[in-house]
Order: C-alpha cells, then structure tokens, then sequence
C-alpha cells in the first residue's frame, strides 16, 4: 500500500475530509523534503495537506520558489499544488486553517484552529520501496562516518573533541545528528546517556548517534577500547545477545518468522519486551532493562515508538528497529530493517563483529565487536 492509499484509508474510516502535515518528519514522509529553516520550532515553514485526491503544500512567500525548487523529489510537479501566503500577514497554522471549508472536517500533525490532531505514527508504518532505498544509504553513511572517526581516537581526546569530529564526518556526508553521545570509561559506566563533557576517554569509549536525512532517523553505537577493563568483553557480549534476542522475537512477533518450538502469529511490542526482560534475566542481570529504555521501532523518528512491558503498538514489517541493551557499562545497538530477513542498515562490512545469539530463540547473527586499539 502507497502512501496515499495510507492516506485515503484514514480519511474514510475517521471521516475526515482532509489531513495536513507540518511537522518536519510528517512533511518528509510524505513529500521525501525538507521544510525546516528554524530547529527550535515545532513545525517546519511549509505544510502539506491530502483531501483524497490532490496533494497541496501551503507555504510563506518567503520559502515557496525554493520548496518547489529543492524540496519535493518525490512529489510530480503535475501531481501537487503550492500555495504561497504572505509572510507578514498570517501563521503556517492560520493558512491551514483557512484552506478547511467550515462544514470540513480536518485534522493535522500540529495545532491548528478547528482542526483536529492526527497521530502520525501508524501511518508511517510499514516502510515504503522508496523509505527502504533511502534508509540503506543513510545506514552505511551514518556507519562510515561513525566508524571513520572512531579509527582514530586517542585515550587522551576528550568527549567534546569527539563528539565535533562526529558531527563533522556526519554534515560532510549531508546527515544531520539529532543526538551525539560520547562516554568515555568512567561516565559509561556512571550514565546510560552519556552527554559529551571535556572529560577524558580514559580506558575505553562508548559512541552513540542518532542521525537523520530525508525525515528518516539512524541509530547505532560503537565501542573502541585503548587498555579495557577486563569485564568490558563479557558485559558487551551480554548486550549483544540481548539485541540479538530483540530482534529474533521483533521478526516472530511481525509474523515473518517461527519462534523456535512453537507457533508464531503476530504480535506487539509488549511481546517484544517480555523476550528482552528474559534475556536479560537468563544472562545473569535481571534488573538491567529498568536502568534505561531498551528501543523500538525507527523510522521518521529516532524511535517511532520506545517499548515498554505490556506496550500494545503492533509490531509491523518491513519495519526498521532499533534495539539498545546496556549492560554496566557496555551498549549494543545498530538500526536493523526487519521483514523477509534480519539486514542491519547501519553497517560498512569494515568493522570487526563477534558472533551473538539469541535467547530462547534460533537466531545467531554477526554484531559489532569492541575496536581495540593501542593509544
């Protein structure tokens, strides 16, 4: 099913006359650009809107001719109208507002007079042809740049020299970051969210982004150790299979594949959770999954939705997933499209792997290993 045919769906089974997105990751689903001039802001400088049949982007007189020219690749011009209001006169939300007659009823992805909310997450889910191709290159390009600058780090940098390398090898390949961790060997194991400080690397390092392009978002983590702790290999290992059991039951639940022993049908990310909690537990650190959100699906979000125990959200393929154990100290985590097969995104084949597997399931895939290096 297309994207319009998403759209048309939910039209008719919520009565809806018409739907409008401003926001930046809604805008990108649907038009494959960018409106975003301001980061501050919740919604972008354009909006586009569906009524069933025709697709129209409302935008100020200031953004228009470059919208058209540089932010709709995958809309035909024949296939969409612009709309262009004057800067000074009224707001993104007023113009929409103005273009849903009084006896419509609307709905939209930011507040608007009159209309609506739509929730756009479902809509989003699966992922397109069109997502597919462009989530593969934006997973080995968050790869590559993540793992180029983890080559070269020295025991001595500190977490910000780190984190400005990162953020440059990523914007020289036109990725944005919407988060950048960097924990070297004392605040990894202090923190799961290891904002980058002026503290030295120490031992060893964590390295965690969340990139996006095109409304898509890219996650994944990397370990490079200078002289390990010697617990760091085994506790790695632990969060790898713990990701590795995620995914394994992430494809069951989605109905693509058997679990092992016993009938599969589809299921939620609760179920998901249930199989994560037991990993843990069977590797000897039960209580580990409450000290930090263990992922979700990705998608046009860094997570489209974070599981939790009992979380209802259908697990659907071909989906993107990103799973993130931690183990005391040790993360495992890449973004993985799940549907026919398991096929990490962010990958380069250049980057050492271990062997991890599953928990309570027949799976056994390659995952990163930890990068060692002499400072």
């Amino acid at each position: 099913m297309d994207k319009r045919e998403r759209l048309e769906d939910y039209l008719e089974s919520n009565g809806f006359d018409s739907v409008w997105f401003a926001r930046p990751n809604g805008f990108a689903w649907l038009t494959g650009g960018n409106n975003v001039v301001d980061r501050e802001t919740d919604a972008g400088v354009a909006a586009v809107g569906y009524d069933g049949t025709d697709l129209r982007i409302v935008t100020n007189n200031i953004e228009a001719d470059r919208i058209v020219a540089e932010e709709l690749p995958d809309l035909d011009s024949e296939d969409v109208s612009v709309e262009q209001f004057s800067w000074h006169t009224t707001s993104l939300g007023e113009a929409i507002a103005a273009r849903t007659g009084a006896d419509e009823r609307a709905a939209a992805d930011i507040d608007v007079p009159g209309l609506e909310r739509v929730d756009p997450t479902p809509l989003r889910q699966p992922l397109t042809d069109r997502d597919l191709e462009r989530y593969r290159k934006l997973g080995r390009e968050t790869a590559a740049a993540v793992e180029s600058v983890c080559r070269e780090l020295r025991a001595d940098d500190s977490e910000h020299e780190v984190a400005s390398a990162l953020r440059v090898a990523l914007s020289a390949r036109d990725i944005e970051a919407p988060v950048v961790l960097v924990g070297g060997a004392e605040r990894a194991q202090q923190y799961r969210h290891y904002t980058p400080t002026d503290a030295e690397l120490g031992e060893y390092v964590l390295v965690s982004v969340t990139t996006q392009r095109a409304g898509l978002h890219a996650s994944c983590t990397r370990t490079v150790a200078f002289d390990p702790p010697s617990w760091l290999e085994e506790r790695h290992a632990a969060a790898a299979r713990v990701e590795t059991t995620a995914l394994a039951a992430t494809r069951a639940a989605a109905n693509v594949d058997e679990r092992t022993g016993t009938d599969s049908s589809a299921g939620t990310a609760g179920d998901v959770f249930a199989a994560i909690q037991r990993a843990y537990e069977t590797l000897g650190y039960p209580g580990e999954w409450e000290l930090h959100h263990q992922g979700g699906a990705a998608g046009f979000a860094g997570r489209e939705w974070i599981a939790t125990p009992d979380h209802e959200a259908p697990i659907t393929a071909p989906m993107a997933y990103a799973w993130n154990p931690t183990v005391e100290g040790a993360k495992s985590e890449d973004t993985v499209l799940v549907g026919d097969g398991i096929e990490p995104l962010t990958d380069t084949d250049r980057w050492p792997t271990t062997t991890a597997r599953a928990v309570e399931f027949d799976l056994e895939i390659e995952r990163p290993a930890v990068l060692g290096l002499d400072d």
